[in-house]
């Protein structure tokens, strides 16, 4: 059996329990001796009292220590049980109560089944071949003299009885402590599988809050360094002719303003979504396919010369599909600009199919300065794989940079 399945070491509360039962069951044997005493138990022959003082004693003080040390408060209270009624002590039931107790207690707390089971039907086979014996002693005494004739004569009658009660004495004992022993066992795995679940459940809670994470990243990422960048670009250009054509600078700056206004927008509009999640948040802050033609347009006002074409006729695309396409178009457009020079120009084309649609940005001018990808790079290859397609990045032979991402729409995450 498992570590994780052994039964659990008794809490002091439950050993409190077993002292407070073995205190009572001690002062029930003073009182089952001193009555038996007087009734005449035994026709008067018996031990002192004192001796059942002991005797009550011997027999419920190992109760008190049952949990902890099952099989010995067994064996103890087994061997003073025989030796109280060998002895003749005038009690007939406390006894048989503490006996129940100790054999039901190493069936319910003994995490080694064999060696329980092995006790336990070692003591009631000890104990049938006592009870046998001490039959047999009753019918041939002569205070008894009970008659062995007839096909069912007094003696058989005694035998029978005895046997029957005794039968139905140990199996109860055996019977439930295997069942407390079972339940034991069952709450503990049940108790196990609900850590499991728990630990579990944090552990999604936490991976939930690092998706979360990245994807607050991911579009913060976009938004900043799309407008950022067109703002560099349109403050470098003012900056140039503010003292020769105040009027290009004035055109400039006003550009300035519209990317910082709109980054401010969609940066309130991601946050409005983030905040509800389950709805739509006002403005319609997800962007999709549809507004391709909007950031094609930017980009041509930002000193990026850029041609959008669409291939094929349009088919359904999942929101979350829309969105990352959108925001890699971003990503490639804001790339291009920032790193394709002067006289760069760029092509975006959306190519729908049966089973799939693809986008692709390519640019003419120099590729990246450094070979190592960025987060932009990175950023755009979650956004593929999020949506179950492929994305190549790359530079081309005759200068520029290629994005191409192609996304069947049979494995793309639904919205």
């Amino acid at each position: 059996m498992p570590e994780s399945l052994l039964r659990r070491p008794a809490t002091v509360a439950e050993r409190r329990q077993d002292a407070w039962l073995a205190a009572g069951l001690f002062v029930a044997a003073m009182i089952s001796t001193a009555l038996g005493s007087v009734s005449g138990v035994y026709n008067g022959d018996h031990p002192d009292l004192i001796w059942g003082l002991l005797y009550s004693v011997a027999m419920t003080a190992p109760l008190a220590f049952r949990r902890r040390y099952p099989m010995t408060a067994l064996i103890a209270v087994s061997v003073v049980f025989f030796v109280g009624v060998s002895a003749r002590i005038p009690e007939l039931y406390v006894g048989n109560v503490a006996l129940f107790v100790g054999m039901y207690t190493v069936g319910a707390w003994v995490s080694d089944r064999r060696r329980a089971a092995l006790v336990r039907i070692l003591l009631i086979v000890a104990m049938f071949v006592w009870l046998m014996i001490t039959i047999f002693q009753t019918a041939a005494s002569p205070e008894e003299g009970l008659s062995r004739e007839g096909p069912f004569s007094p003696f058989a009658a005694f035998a029978m009885i005895q046997f029957l009660v005794n039968v139905a004495f140990f199996g109860g004992a055996y019977l439930f402590g295997e069942r407390a022993y079972t339940g034991a066992m069952e709450r503990t795995a049940l108790e196990e599988r609900t850590a499991e679940l728990e630990r579990e459940r944090e552990r999604t809670a936490a991976q939930a809050v690092a998706l979360d994470r990245v994807r607050i990243a991911r579009e913060l990422h976009d938004v900043v360094a799309h407008h950022v960048s067109a703002m560099g670009v349109q403050a470098g250009a003012a900056r140039t002719v503010l003292d020769r054509d105040p009027d290009a600078a004035r055109t400039a700056l006003t550009g300035v303003e519209s990317s910082a206004r709109q980054a401010l927008t969609e940066l309130r509009q991601l946050l409005e979504t983030l905040r509800t999640p389950e709805t739509e948040a006002p403005g319609g802050s997800t962007v999709r396919l549809d507004a391709l033609p909007d950031l094609v347009a930017h980009a041509n006002e930002n000193g990026l010369p850029t041609a959008l074409s669409i291939v094929g006729d349009p088919v359904p695309v999942p929101e979350l599909v829309q969105v990352n396409l959108y925001r890699i178009a971003q990503e490639a457009l804001t790339n291009a600009r920032r790193h394709g020079g002067p006289g760069a120009t760029a092509d975006v084309r959306l190519r729908y199919a049966d089973d799939a649609v693809e986008l692709e940005v390519s640019n003419e001018g120099r590729g990246p300065i450094s070979g190592r990808a960025g987060l932009g790079l990175v950023g755009m290859r979650e956004r593929a794989d999020s949506s179950g397609g492929t994305l190549e990045a790359r530079a081309r032979p005759r200068g520029g940079f290629l994005v191409r991402v192609r996304v069947p729409l049979s494995q793309a995450v639904p919205a």
